[in-house]
């Protein structure tokens, strides 16, 4: 089985406000990846958020740890819960390849031009935490490369909405 996790525990300092409400095309950037996992995925879980769309779960091993804390959040949920793997995205990514667990599969892999994106064996976990417990950087690239993970390149890259002008040239 496949657990969905949309990592949403982002600060939103580029953005200026909660950029997982903000609204395209009338539904938050939340729904839509919680529903693009959704058809992708035996469940969706959301990382980093108290309410949402679907169960919420905490990053790990505490909050404030970048992306990495996300992805080990859900891993350890996933591990804890008997799924196999486990595929991410960010919330601010938009338009993910709809052949995106096949480019993705078998696990480990990401999508090389945005890391965050990415389909991890359960196992994985004490990888992630051992990055999170170092000093330095808490990469996902040292995190896909501890891992073993192949770099995918996709014929279409998501666009990643860090800033009210990136969601603006969405809408047009």
């Amino acid at each position: 089985m496949i657990l969905g996790a949309v990592l949403a525990g982002g600060m939103s300092t580029r953005f200026g406000s909660d950029k997982a409400l903000a609204v395209l095309d009338g539904r938050t950037l939340l729904e839509r990846a919680v529903e693009a996992l959704a058809q992708l995925c035996d469940k969706v879980v959301i990382v980093g958020r108290t309410a949402g769309p679907a169960p919420c779960i905490p990053d790990a091993p505490r909050p404030g740890m970048g992306p990495l804390g996300g992805v080990s959040g859900a891993l350890n949920h996933a591990r804890d819960h008997q799924f196999a793997s486990v595929l991410t995205t960010s919330v601010d990514s938009f338009g993910l390849p709809q052949n995106l667990l096949e480019l993705l599969s078998p696990a480990s892999a990401y999508l090389e031009k945005q890391p965050v994106i990415g389909h991890w064996n359960t196992d994985a976990a004490s990888i992630a935490e051992r990055i999170l417990q170092s000093e330095g950087r808490h990469s996902m690239i040292a995190f896909a490369k501890a891992a073993n993970a192949r770099g995918v390149q996709s014929a279409s890259t998501p666009a990643n909405i860090n800033t009210p002008a990136d969601l603006a040239a969405l809408e047009h």
